[in-house]
């Protein structure tokens, strides 16, 4: 792991990225090589050491690896990663590598049942969705049955808050995720631990608003570039929501050493740039000991 860096960050949003998986769903050029700016190399996938060495090359520990589940598993724009895919990379790496069941919506307590499978079994150690490919907003009755599951597992539940983006230009999707949706959710279940993930742009104050009302609810940093964080988020780190914000990429969209050199130019103070790299994940998720 390089020396660069004092703390071994954990990075809480990271996609999988090996070749196999990527032949199981749609490549997206319009919006990773294009809007994001991917490397054509990174779009050919990597496998796990390449993508090891990476996380080594930016001081970047432990990744949270996501199973995701993008949209409805019928809809021909969806994609589903499988559950086995991640947790035979944790199997694999267990120090540096710990799974996220993604979420459908639409599946019900089938998926519900899934989800427990992939904590108790697997060992994963939260749930992941994205409000906006299922068109359905966070405080929906379709995502209160695994809520509950997650509060019954003691897992976290990550969330996409902000807007949603064009992918693909025959499908777009509406903009469900405002962090403010956060709030029945956070009071109908208090021992939630709900993580607001991608900065809840262009609605950050919103979000950090939900984070400083509701004990339980996180912010998740990964999918926008640090050094284009807005100015009250960047101060929200630094002050009062020090012990509220967890550090993420979504890798491929922001590279590992990018993001964690930008956070660096921050200028955090020590304690609190050693929270939200680390010490936060570490909580929240109980990793104390793994």
């Amino acid at each position: 792991m390089s020396t660069n860096y004092e703390i071994r960050a954990i990075d809480a949003v990271v996609n999988i990225w090996t070749p196999e998986v990527l032949a199981q769903r749609p490549r997206r050029e319009n919006f990773y090589s294009g809007k994001m700016h991917v490397a054509e190399y990174i779009m050919q996938g990597l496998d796990h050491e390449a993508m090891l060495r990476r996380m080594d090359d930016a001081g970047i520990e432990k990744s949270f690896l996501i199973a995701a589940k993008v949209g409805p598993a019928m809809h021909k724009a969806s994609y589903h990663v499988p559950y086995s895919a991640v947790a035979e990379a944790v199997n694999k790496h267990p120090d540096r590598f710990l799974g996220l069941a993604g979420l459908d919506a639409t599946e019900g307590m089938n998926g519900v049942r899934e989800l427990e499978k992939a904590v108790r079994e697997y060992g994963f150690i939260g749930a992941h969705y994205y409000p906006h490919w299922f068109e359905l907003a966070p405080d929906h009755a379709k995502w209160y049955p695994f809520y509950a599951k997650c509060v019954e597992l003691d897992v976290p539940v990550q969330l996409q808050v902000g807007q949603s983006m064009v992918y693909e230009p025959t499908h777009p999707l509406r903009s469900v995720g405002r962090p403010i949706t956060l709030d029945s959710v956070a009071c109908d279940f208090p021992e939630l631990k709900i993580v607001g993930i991608h900065v809840g742009i262009p609605w950050t104050d919103e979000m950090i608003a939900m984070a400083w009302k509701h004990p339980n609810v996180y912010i998740g940093t990964d999918a926008h570039a640090p050094k284009y964080w807005p100015e009250s988020f960047v101060k929200y780190i630094n002050s009062y929501g020090q012990d509220k914000v967890i550090f993420g990429t979504d890798f491929p969209i922001l590279d590992f050493k990018r993001a964690r050199d930008e956070v660096e130019a921050l200028g955090l103070k020590p304690v609190a740039k050693q929270k939200l790299l680390r010490d936060n994940a570490m909580r929240v998720y109980g990793l104390e000991g793994r």
